[in-house]
């Protein structure tokens, strides 16, 4: 057991919150659970009716790009805003009137860093389980042992301002995990990170994992999500348009692998007319041609076969953002 969690009841122990309906939650019954979920900003629908579960100990992700509804269905699942319909239910309790009680519970780290550069790094950790009414001798030892867990022990009595990006993130975390929460929930948890301090992020993330701690993250990263989650949804326009494990998804929805075709000056249009018939399926980006098949260096050799001669040619596996593209016409990142 990490030496910051605390222990879990057993199955016969459990006394969970008091949901809506009167009774304790059961052992098994979903740590997050919402059905026909809508967030609207005036006219605007940010959550259009989506449907969640996410068990105990699951890493689970909300996998769109900017303005699918991502962050808007994280801030209803952490209480900082309230779902204008449907029903949402967080460790069996009802957040429009056990708001506080929910929070007290929830590890959040939030997409934009939100330290105290006056402090030091143990002092933010400390000054923040003071909100969760942990006493300053219990904290500090807790700040201890989180340090350690996210690789910042030396940098304790540093100033945060000097601290890199990928630091102020593992801090974040760090203090994410301060009052023992049930789930942690993770905005775009390496959003401007170099790949290095996107790594180190990330085996910290899977430590916690491993531990059995239960993880709701949004990311519009591909490869951050199949890193990461056990399962997920694709979101686009506030909906829900998939949902399983990345690898299954992948499998579902694209070829085994596919072939990037860059014809330089051409019209992409035109080169794609000239594909036609090969592989399973051609997609027409604005500086390249997508080839979907299930043996790529076979589909590579069968469009030299037909006389075209690509400026470059790559040939990979799929990925998630193939799968968004098929679902939605546009890439992750528009």
């Amino acid at each position: 057991m990490s030496p910051f969690r605390r222990p879990r009841p057993a199955p016969d122990q459990v006394t969970g919150p008091v949901g809506a309906t009167g009774g304790a939650q059961a052992p098994d019954a979903p740590m997050i659970h919402a059905r026909g979920l809508v967030k609207r900003f005036g006219d605007f629908t940010a959550v259009n009716g989506i449907d969640v579960d996410v068990a105990r100990g699951e890493s689970f992700g909300f996998l769109g790009p900017n303005g699918a509804g991502k962050s808007s269905t994280m801030r209803m699942i952490g209480c900082v805003s309230q779902p204008t319909g449907g029903v949402l239910r967080i460790l069996g309790m009802d957040p429009r009137r056990q708001g506080t009680g929910i929070r007290a519970r929830l590890g959040v780290c939030p997409q934009q860093d939100s330290l105290d550069p006056e402090l030091s790094v143990k002092e933010n950790l400390v000054s923040y389980a003071r909100f969760f009414g942990i006493p300053r001798r219990v904290a500090k030892a807790k700040a201890d042992e989180l340090l350690e867990f996210v690789q910042l022990t030396e940098r304790a009595d540093s100033k945060v301002e000097p601290l890199s990006g990928g630091m102020k993130r593992r801090l974040t975390i760090a203090r994410a995990l301060v009052n023992d929460p049930d789930i942690v929930l993770l905005d775009e948890p390496t959003t401007g990170l170099d790949p290095q301090a996107r790594h180190l992020v990330w085996e910290r993330l899977f430590r916690l994992k491993q531990q059995g701690v239960t993880l709701v993250l949004t990311t519009h990263y591909m490869d951050e999500a199949e890193q990461l989650c056990d399962r997920l949804v694709v979101m686009d326009g506030g909906k829900i348009v998939a949902e399983d494990s990345p690898r299954a998804l992948i499998e579902r929805y694209s070829t085994r692998e596919v072939v990037e075709l860059r014809f330089g000056a051409a019209s992409l249009e035109d080169m794609a007319g000239k594909l036609a018939g090969l592989g399973e399926r051609i997609e027409v980006l604005p500086d390249r041609i997508l080839l979907y098949a299930f043996d790529g260096d076979e589909a590579a050799e069968a469009v030299t076969g037909r006389g075209l001669t690509p400026s470059g040619t790559l040939v990979r596996r799929s990925t998630l953002e193939d799968v968004f593209l098929h679902l939605t016409g546009r890439t992750l990142v528009d």
